[in-house]
């Protein structure tokens, strides 16, 4: 029997967050939202088993921001989770889902950062801190932070938590909470250690567990670069040299860095512009036309803007910065390998970053090769070949002589001081002349 697709509206969400989800493209709850949100609109704990990038972070931030109380100046929400950097994942993705809910103030709190400037934060009154736990019990032991008032606490990856060993200061945070308010504790695996958790702090947790399901198309070739003693903008241009690409989208997390990056790949020469949620509709209209007729070969977007892009002849993604999620990573390199086409998919990482890696292959299933930057040498070999076409095109029939002044300065924009290089294509083309 047919099952009717549930919408976010149809789960009893309020405007301003369906507002917001329709603003990022959202339509339908992916499964775990579609059975967690019912539950923690109600008020239940729960339980839930589900990997890294099943959507879990909406799930979760969506009920629970349904309910907060926007004009109480007390901390409501705490979302724990183990790295510094899933707590700003975490923070940037709950900003973007409550931008319409009003006077909701958001902060993350994690080692590293000096304590003045969080002090700053946490004198504002906000409503949802995200934090790492050995930070968070450092402020609640300094008498900084003050989370009697706590309505509902999310433990995020808790069986990572396990393997850093956090536990103990999970527990500690917790028992200075208040006693009454609600639990949800998501982990990939469920170890003793977590249940011994829920079951201390958890009032009949409602249990659910989601298998990530997740397919991509066979016909594309999927790679990633760990980044390493280079500059992440160097090694993109290095990458885009080597590659014979038709059309190439490069994913990036922000607005601002879809402007920076489209200047720095315009100044390098290549056809380029950034594609961005804030750009009015007419100037989005106009960049993707000159996308789709290969006026520009290059489109630096953030995932909001590049939903619903179908342009056929996308050979390359670049995933510039990491995808959130699984979804979002499927979402983005979805762009290529269009209409029975072949396509290619380059993820950048840094070495913080590698859990997300796997994160994406434990859940797609997916083959994902890491590759080498393109070395110098390489670099040179193709910009002399590249050059080699050029001057025979230009030359035929011609006293080759003239043109040795204007070899030798190109010679120099490119890089190549040895006089063998030189000297080998100089012989190429009079070879085959």
């Amino acid at each position: 029997m047919y099952k009717k697709q549930v919408s976010f509206s149809d789960l009893g969400l309020n405007n301003e967050i369906l507002k917001s989800l329709h603003d990022l493209g959202y339509k339908n709850p992916s499964p775990i939202q579609e059975a967690c949100i019912p539950h923690l609109l109600k008020g239940h704990d729960v339980l839930g088993v589900a990997q890294t990038g099943s959507g879990k972070t909406a799930a979760f931030f969506l009920p629970l921001l349904h309910n907060i109380s926007s004009y109480y100046d007390a901390p409501q929400i705490l979302i724990l989770t183990p790295t510094r950097e899933l707590a700003l994942q975490i923070k940037f993705a709950c900003s973007n889902l409550s931008k319409y809910t009003k006077d909701v103030y958001i902060i993350a709190l994690y080692g590293g950062q000096s304590y003045e400037i969080q002090l700053k934060k946490i004198k504002k009154s906000p409503q949802i801190i995200v934090g790492t736990p050995g930070r968070i019990l450092d402020l609640l032991n300094k008498k900084y932070l003050n989370l009697s008032k706590i309505t509902s606490c999310i433990l995020d990856e808790a069986d990572e938590m396990l393997r850093m060993g956090f536990i103990e200061d999970v527990e500690n945070i917790l028992s200075k909470t208040s006693k009454n308010h609600q639990t949800v504790l998501f982990s990939a695996t469920m170890p003793q250690a977590i249940y011994k958790i829920a079951r201390r702090f958890m009032q009949s947790p409602k249990e659910i567990r989601i298998q990530c399901n997740v397919n991509t198309q066979p016909n594309i070739k999927q790679y990633y670069w760990m980044a390493y003693k280079i500059r992440k903008i160097d090694a993109l241009l290095r990458f885009l040299e080597m590659e014979n690409f038709e059309a190439v989208i490069i994913f990036v997390r922000t607005k601002n860095a879809t402007l920076e990056l489209s200047e720095v790949l315009e100044k390098n020469g290549y056809n380029s512009a950034p594609l961005n949620g804030d750009m009015n509709q007419f100037l989005r209209e106009s960049t993707l036309n000159k996308f789709k007729i290969k006026k520009l070969d290059i489109l630096v977007a953030t995932d909001i803007a590049s939903r619903g892009l179908d342009v056929e002849h996308v050979n390359l993604v670049i995933n510039y910065d990491v995808p959130l999620d699984s979804e979002a990573y499927i979402h983005r390199i979805g762009r290529t390998g269009r209409a029975g086409r072949t396509g290619k998919a380059l993820l950048f990482l840094e070495n913080r970053e590698r859990k997300i890696l796997y994160s994406i292959k434990r859940c797609t299933k997916l083959k994902i090769t890491e590759i080498s930057l393109p070395k110098v040498q390489d670099l040179v070999e193709k910009r002399l070949n590249n050059l080699s076409k050029k001057i025979q095109e230009q030359i035929k029939y011609r006293d080759l002589e003239k043109y040795n002044h204007l070899l030798l300065k190109i010679m120099q924009i490119i890089d190549v001081s040895d006089m063998k290089s030189y000297q080998s294509i100089y012989l190429k083309i009079q070879l085959n002349y």
